[in-house]
């Protein structure tokens, strides 16, 4: 009697425990929960910086320089007389023009005095008015043609090489020197027509120069160019890049990153994809605790970074994906979780290493 307990017991045990190691068996996994991410594209491309502002100043006529107020390289503010020309005959003729104008002002007032009193009629005024007003604008244009023997900074800047001397007759379209605002300087580079849609004004870019020493500059696009490149397929864009500290100089090459098309990205680390050809697959953990099993799911992904994918399709943020023991891992069998990480935690593990 005794012997068959034994056995009924025993052919219990073997009967239930298979139920209670598929229930705690299976391979020790680490898992993540899918997590969401501000990411945005990058797009590199090379740029070549030109002043917010620049000019090739030159004469406008046929001069004498007589003097120079600059030295190279110097700043200079906007309205500065930088060149002066031979000008004697102006500034005679400007003093005569100006007595005239002052004599025929005069004429008039009084004659417009004479003609509320009802002394003189209305067309003896109206001569002292043309006269006045033809002596006003002789004395405008002789101005104006001794303003154009003092060429002045027509903007704050600096300004570059002084190609004259004093004594020197200059022509027009003579070189003097060169005049740049880089206050700010704007980045012209070149982006693929395939990304077009994506591109607005006030997007943020990071640029560096291996001259500079790989510093970054921030800045922002300021414009983009109205038509495609048919040869290149590709489109102008210009951004703008503050320059308080005057380190950027026209003609720089620069490395440009430009951030496009931010957005809320669902992630994994990249340790939980896995790849066969073409085609990607994750394993998603599903059940409750002592019924979990493996799920093979496959997705499409997108963008990567530093350790982490982007996922395009097949997973929603929360679900738990293998990250670690995937290898062990087979669709629709139990495994159990050993621990569960973060994705800022997997990023700075993967730092570590």
């Amino acid at each position: 009697m005794i012997s068959n307990r034994i056995l009924a017991l025993v052919g219990l045990v073997i009967f239930t425990s298979p139920l209670w190691v598929l229930a705690d068996s299976g391979p020790e996994v680490i898992v993540q929960q899918v997590f969401q991410e501000k990411l945005s594209s990058r797009v590199e491309a090379l740029g070549s910086l030109r002043a917010n502002e620049s000019i090739r100043l030159s004469s406008q006529v046929t001069r004498t320089v007589t003097r120079i107020n600059f030295q190279d390289g110097q700043r200079v503010s906007k309205g500065r007389v930088l060149v002066e020309m031979t000008s004697s005959e102006e500034l005679a003729l400007l003093d005569e023009a100006r007595i005239n104008a002052e004599e025929a002002r005069k004429q008039k007032e009084r004659v417009e005095a004479l003609v509320r009193q009802g002394a003189v009629s209305q067309s003896n005024l109206d001569e002292r008015v043309r006269q006045y007003e033809s002596a006003q604008a002789r004395f405008n244009a002789i101005q104006a043609r001794l303003d154009d023997l003092r060429i002045r900074a027509p903007f704050d800047g600096v300004v570059g090489l002084r190609n004259i001397s004093v004594g020197a007759l200059v022509s027009p379209g003579e070189l003097i020197t060169t005049l740049n605002d880089d206050s700010q300087m704007k980045l012209d580079f070149t982006v693929p027509s395939i990304h077009l849609r994506h591109l607005r004004v006030g997007l943020p870019i990071e640029a560096r120069s291996r001259a500079m020493g790989d510093q970054v500059f921030m800045g922002e696009v300021y414009s983009i160019d109205n038509r495609v490149d048919p040869v290149t397929r590709s489109i102008t864009v210009r951004a703008l890049l503050p320059n308080d500290g005057q380190q950027l100089m026209q003609g720089l090459l620069m490395n440009v990153t430009l951030s496009t098309r931010e957005r809320d990205a669902a992630m994994i680390s990249e340790s939980a994809l896995i790849t066969t050809g073409s085609n990607h697959h994750v394993f998603v953990v599903q059940g409750d605790e002592g019924n979990r099993r493996a799920e093979r799911v496959d997705v499409t992904i997108g963008q990567r970074t530093v350790g982490r994918v982007e996922i395009l399709s097949g997973l929603e943020p929360g679900q738990r994906v293998v990250t670690h023991g995937v290898q062990k891992v087979r669709d629709g069998e139990p495994v159990r979780i050993r621990a569960e990480e973060t994705g800022s935690e997997a990023l700075s593990d993967l730092l570590k290493r």
